[in-house]
């Protein structure tokens, strides 16, 4: 059975055809649309689980694709953008995209990434966990989760969390009562570090434990299990 249906929008064939080997490897049905004039038919005739659309396209640039596709499609895009400054300029949030990685993608991190959405978009998230009516995802616990800015708030109070703080979090709450192991962390990134490893997730770790405390978050607890990795409790 396969997991799901993507629509690839990419006008680098190499590229698309690279990323269509990872996901049909990993089960997923795939389609591609090289040009912009024709993306936004193929959704609407696909209508796939995700869409994978590049920014820079002919015809119709990726930011009008997103705007018009939202007026009628009710699943995911996960963008892609040759660099972060280029988001920064083209808010997510204004054209309705739900995730973006930066190119060059890497084949096991773009699986993670799109499994992760796949899995918040079919409601299987942590318990407790609702949607408020701006899309943001909420806890019992008083947290909020904005995926799109990558913050998270305690009782209104930003955490201050670093872009690989956020990732470990997120992963840890999705995965709230079971163990997440180092390596599932690292899986996260959407690149490695150099020289990332074990101890770069503990010391991480470390700090996403003195943020929680210094906001007094007394609902979530992350405990060290020996050996295996880490487990997100409520106190």
């Amino acid at each position: 059975m396969k997991k799901g249906t993507i629509l690839i929008i990419e006008d680098d064939l190499e590229i698309s055809r690279l990323i269509q080997l990872y996901l049909e490897a990993d089960n997923f049905e795939v389609f591609l649309v090289d040009d912009g004039q024709q993306a936004i038919e193929a959704i609407r005739t696909i209508n796939p689980n995700l869409v994978l659309l590049d920014l820079m396209l002919p015809g119709l640039s990726g930011a009008d694709i997103c705007i018009q596709a939202k007026q009628f499609y009710e699943g995911l895009i996960l963008v892609l953008t040759a660099s972060e400054e280029e988001m920064n300029e083209v808010s997510l949030l204004r054209f309705g995209a739900d995730d973006y990685m930066t190119k060059p993608v890497r084949g096991h991190v773009l699986l993670a990434r799109i499994d992760a959405l796949l899995r918040r978009k079919s409601g299987r998230l942590l318990a407790h966990t609702s949607f408020d009516a701006t899309g943001k995802e909420t806890s019992s616990a008083d947290l909020v989760i904005d995926a799109v800015s990558k913050r998270i708030c305690y009782r209104g109070e930003d955490l201050g969390l670093t872009t690989s703080q956020f990732e470990i979090f997120q992963i840890l709450i999705e995965n709230r009562g079971k163990i997440v192991t180092r390596e599932s962390c690292c899986q996260l990134f959407r690149g490695f570090e150099l020289g990332f490893n074990d101890r770069s997730v503990d010391m991480r770790i470390s700090g996403l434990r003195k943020k929680l405390a210094r906001a007094e978050c007394s609902g979530a607890v992350i405990r060290t299990i020996r050996n295996k990795g880490y487990m997100l409790v409520e106190s």
